[in-house]
């Protein structure tokens, strides 16, 4: 495995439906300290159009507020910085194309988190920002595009949930032009109770001694709450009805001049006022109050852990071994064996980047996965999982790219989904290459079986792999297991000569 580096500086960037938001810190041991913060209204969400699309000027006001991030990070080394795309990004068809533009102004990679991800992040940038207390915490965080739900105690999420409203799509959807009238506000608050249902039983049954908020719009609504009288901060079920009763009043939401409300919030306050509303009914809350810390402080402390041996994904690849009886000794077996094959072809094969060690060692860690299933196609079924399970600390990518790595470590290798990842297509076929050779030199599961030192040398789509003399007459089952692979990679255009 690559080694993990101690960066003086490093950046969290989130994309958020609604805001972008970017940190700059520095790290100090175990701990941070902000030097720098930036934040812009972009409202990527209201940019999609009713088929998902993102339309143009909605991405250029994104790629235009990352142009101006990109100066304050602009000589940050690759490792240093994470951009994080949440709801938007998680439902675009054409996100692809937002993304890498994105890429080309910033530097480095984006990563679309899924919502449990989002959630597991804004509770660890909570944790971080308030003192600790005993007992459990429920926080809760409403976005432009989803909202979020947490239940965790000290630094650990114990249940994560995220739901599809927020301020910026129920604004969309329900207050069209800023248009206000009490049915209108009726049905947001219908849909977001609608759409707790499942989840609001859940969070009842596991319970939390306080209720935290960590979003802009809980910010906003808190300050036009303590604005109007009703509380010293906090939101509050007073305070909830005085601004629903101002809210009423008026005929568009323009209109709103409530202190505490920014006039690039007034047109999304409706919305979010009918969520909070929506959640304080389901749950019979009596009051949340305020965290600093949301998403970007958590993408930090969780970016500052990897630096330092911390990685929450190397928790997530055990479980997963774990809960699918994974043959741990085998695994580690095929990883070494892989670590070895990928030092020897990384130079000619540009295979260097942190990236491509990390996610070479996962996928052998869990190729074996779908076993637990069925051992007919366990590779597709194992794929399967890698990619839909709920990882802690990975990114969509991550997880889609360590999937196709486990259905492509066997038999068939399908070109056509390499092919969609881009321009990292190249390097993963050719991990899964090495993944492949690793796995087949060790399809003897004894122990005692012995894998005698190889070469292994690569020159574009060549590959050539020499044993010690006399080692493969020697062993008549690899030589055919060999023989087999150099057909299975020749339908992928790859060449692999024995000796």
């Amino acid at each position: 495995m690559p080694q993990h580096k101690n960066f003086p500086l490093i950046a969290a960037i989130d994309l958020g439906s609604n805001s972008f938001h970017m940190l700059l810190a520095k790290t100090d041991q175990q701990d941070i300290r902000v030097l720098d913060r930036m934040g812009e209204k972009v409202q990527l969400a209201a940019g999609l159009d009713e088929h998902l699309y993102l339309q143009e000027d909605a991405m250029q006001r994104g790629l235009d507020c990352l142009s101006r991030f990109a100066q304050r990070i602009g000589d940050l080394p690759p490792g240093s910085v994470r951009v994080v795309g949440t709801s938007t990004l998680r439902v675009a068809i054409n996100r692809r194309e937002f993304i890498e533009r994105a890429e080309a102004i910033l530097g480095h990679d984006v990563d679309v988190i899924s919502g449990p991800e989002e959630a597991r992040l804004i509770y660890l940038g909570v944790s971080h920002t308030l003192p600790d207390r005993p007992g459990r915490r429920l926080v809760v965080d409403i976005g432009g595009g989803s909202t979020e739900f947490i239940i965790g105690q000290d630094f650990e999420s114990q249940y994560r949930s995220s739901l599809q409203m927020g301020c910026v799509s129920y604004g969309q959807r329900f207050f069209p032009a800023d248009r206000i009238s009490p049915d209108s506000y009726a049905r947001a608050y219908t849909a977001a109770r609608l759409e707790m249902m499942e989840s609001e039983q859940t969070l009842r049954r596991l319970g939390w001694q306080d209720c935290v908020g960590a979003s802009g719009t809980l910010r906003s609504v808190a300050q036009a709450c303590q604005s109007a009288g009703c509380g010293q901060g906090e939101i509050n079920r007073p305070g909830i009805e005085f601004l629903k009763h101002h809210l009423l009043q008026l005929k568009n939401a323009n209109e709103l001049r409530l202190p505490g409300i920014k006039p690039e919030r007034r047109s999304i306050f409706p919305s979010g006022l009918a969520i909070v509303e929506a959640v304080f009914d389901a749950l019979d809350l009596e009051q949340i109050t305020q965290a600093d810390g949301a998403l970007r402080e958590g993408v930090l402390y969780d970016l500052l852990g990897r630096h330092h041996h911390e990685d929450v994904r190397e928790r997530a690849i055990s479980s997963l071994m774990a809960r699918y009886h994974v043959d741990t000794t085998h695994a580690q077996r095929v990883e070494h064996k892989a670590m070895e094959l990928l030092e020897q072809v990384a130079p000619d094969w540009d295979l260097d980047e942190e990236w491509h060690g990390e996610l070479l060692s996962w996928a052998a860690r869990v190729h074996e996965v779908g076993l637990d299933i069925a051992h007919y196609h366990f590779h597709k079924h194992g794929a399967y999982l890698v990619e839909h399970s709920d990882m802690a600390g990975f990114s969509r990518q991550e997880q889609q790219m360590m999937a196709l790595l486990v259905r492509g470590h066997r038999r068939n290798i399908p070109a056509d989904r390499f092919n969609e990842f881009g321009s990292d297509a190249t390097p993963l076929l050719r991990l899964c290459v090495v993944l492949r050779l690793a796995i087949l030199l060790h399809r003897v599961r004894n122990t005692r079986h012995c894998i005698p030192d190889l070469e292994l040398r690569a020159s574009g789509n060549k590959l050539s792999i020499r044993f010690p003399a006399g080692w493969v007459e020697d062993n008549p089952l690899a030589a055919a297991d060999l023989a087999k692979e150099s057909q299975w990679l020749a339908r992928v255009n790859h060449h692999l000569e024995v000796a």
